[in-house]
């Protein structure tokens, strides 16, 4: 981080590890994790990594897959990168090949990075919460989303945390 920023970290690096399971089988689940900030300090969280692993789809005659994200905000589904609050997302599918057909398994994730000593953070949670969701398509069972995070706190100037809030709440 830039020593210029308004931000200065204040803890050494922290993982949050969480696990969300969906209620009924292809059903949007989401779980609220608390940070237990403390928004009177301005404090914010710095995210430096997420590591997500879905459980995998069923291999079944029709195509499925299974998706999880984490947002700063609450969502009604999964959705994806291009949604603002969205800060990763993982998604793992099976492509079938029809009836006695070959399947071909696919993986994507997105927001995993490398922890490293000069890495910049890839989001800022300024409000005192996030959110984990799994949904899938054309499974069995339930599916899950297992992951953690690597984040570290901070504290804002009052400018900066104002504007980190509003921007968060704004995105919801």
């Amino acid at each position: 981080m830039r020593k210029d920023m308004a931000l200065k970290v204040t803890s050494e690096p922290i993982q949050i590890s969480f696990r969300v399971e969906q209620t009924a089988v292809d059903t949007f689940t989401q779980e609220r994790i608390d940070l237990q900030l403390n928004p009177l300090d301005q404090e914010v969280m710095l995210v430096y990594a997420i590591d997500l692993a879905p459980s995998p789809p069923d291999n079944t005659a029709a195509n499925s897959s299974v998706f999880g994200q984490v947002s700063t905000t609450s969502q009604t589904q999964i959705t994806g990168l291009e949604t603002s609050s969205v800060m990763a997302r993982g998604e793992r599918a099976i492509v079938s090949g029809g009836a006695g057909g070959p399947a071909v398994s696919f993986e994507h994730m997105a927001g995993e990075t490398v922890v490293g000593s000069d890495l910049t953070y890839i989001g800022i949670i300024s409000t005192n919460d996030f959110f984990v969701q799994v949904d899938s398509t054309n499974c069995i069972g339930v599916k899950a989303l297992a992951g953690r995070m690597y984040c570290a706190r901070a504290k804002a100037d009052s400018a900066t945390y104002a504007a980190l809030v509003n921007s968060e709440i704004l995105s919801s």
